[in-house]
């Protein structure tokens, strides 16, 4: 639910637009000339905002495919990413979006078709070699899904090239345009997953690792590929024990040795976001300790990151000797 809806005078009678408001129909509609009006102003507060976040529906000017962060890689050397919306419908805690954004409301771009187009173009850049596209990098890439159509749209495009790889990174449950669709092998839908100390404790509004797994095992069954992401691993004192009981229900749910990849990656967030946080949340246990500052980040100590991944790269390989296994520092 959100409490209101923004809508940019240039998209008010875009088809997509009049398909979103078909959700919202009893909600309060305001037009505005451009997103920035409602979405960058200075001195909103994101934690209230987040409670009873609004609507935005905008379009995308500009750069719309940007080369994505090094952690996003899982092989090759081509790596982009894209955003057709800003913002989450969860509330994880460690999430950077909190420290990047001043607002907390959903930001959706409507002009799909321009994505593609750049998509396209950026295909064309890498003249026949392996390149990735990911979604999910500002937000959830199916957790909106039954709104906005996103992979109901962009999922069927990749059929056209072999080359391109879509990463749709997902906490969510969502998955049921996608088996509606015929599986794609260029298409990976990448679950992040975490221990159940987490997920329940830090990660707000998310499905729970059960049914996350649920979700995998249903595209397994028919016919995507579908890939682990353990990041950001989250230190506690208890962190062996939820790690094994984690990886153990991987192989318990679904099938491991198909797994596309597994992606491992400890708690990090740039300087400026990790204080915004720290300031959100000053008595959170999150951020209480073996934390530093390094290299322009704040992230756990060398010695707690070492053991980190260490630990569950050696779990994973005791269950699943042929998962490929990525880290990211």
């Amino acid at each position: 639910m959100v409490a209101q809806v923004y809508i940019e005078e240039a998209v008010r009678t875009h088809p997509r637009t009049l398909e979103l408001l078909e959700h919202y129909s009893t909600q309060p509609r305001l037009t505005i000339d451009s997103y920035q009006q409602a979405f960058n102003p200075k001195g909103q507060n994101f934690r209230l905002q987040k409670q009873n976040p609004s609507l935005i529906i905008a379009e995308k000017h500009g750069t719309r495919v940007h080369p994505a962060p090094p952690e996003y890689g899982t092989g090759g050397k081509h790596h982009y990413y894209f955003s057709h919306m800003l913002n989450c419908v969860y509330d994880c805690r460690y999430c950077f979006l909190q420290g990047m954004y001043r607002s907390a409301n959903y930001l959706v771009f409507v002009n799909y078709e321009d994505f593609l187009g750049d998509i396209e173009s950026t295909v064309d850049t890498a003249k026949g070699e392996e390149i990735w596209f990911y979604s999910g990098y500002d937000c959830d890439s199916l957790a909106f899904e039954p709104i906005t159509g996103f992979a109901q749209y962009f999922v069927p495009e990749f059929s056209q090239w072999p080359n391109a790889k879509l990463e749709l990174r997902t906490k969510s449950t969502q998955i049921r345009h996608l088996l509606q669709m015929e599986p794609l092998e260029n298409v990976i839908v990448a679950f992040s997953l975490n221990s159940d100390v987490v997920a329940s404790g830090v990660e707000q509004r998310a499905p729970s690792v059960d049914k996350r797994l649920d979700a995998m095992d249903k595209l397994q069954h028919a016919g995507w590929t579908v890939a682990a992401r353990l990041d950001p691993l989250i230190w506690y004192a208890e962190f062996e024990q939820g790690y094994t009981q984690l990886i153990h229900k991987m192989v318990e749910k679904i099938d491991c040795d198909s797994l596309h990849s597994v992606s491992l990656g400890s708690f990090r967030l740039p300087d400026n976001y990790f204080k915004t946080l720290a300031k959100l949340y000053p008595e959170h246990w999150l951020f209480a300790s073996g934390i530093e500052s390094r290299d322009g980040q704040y992230c756990y100590t060398q010695k707690i990151t070492q053991s980190l991944l260490d630990f569950c790269e050696d779990q994973i390989y005791k269950t699943m000797p042929s998962t490929k296994v990525f880290r990211n520092q």
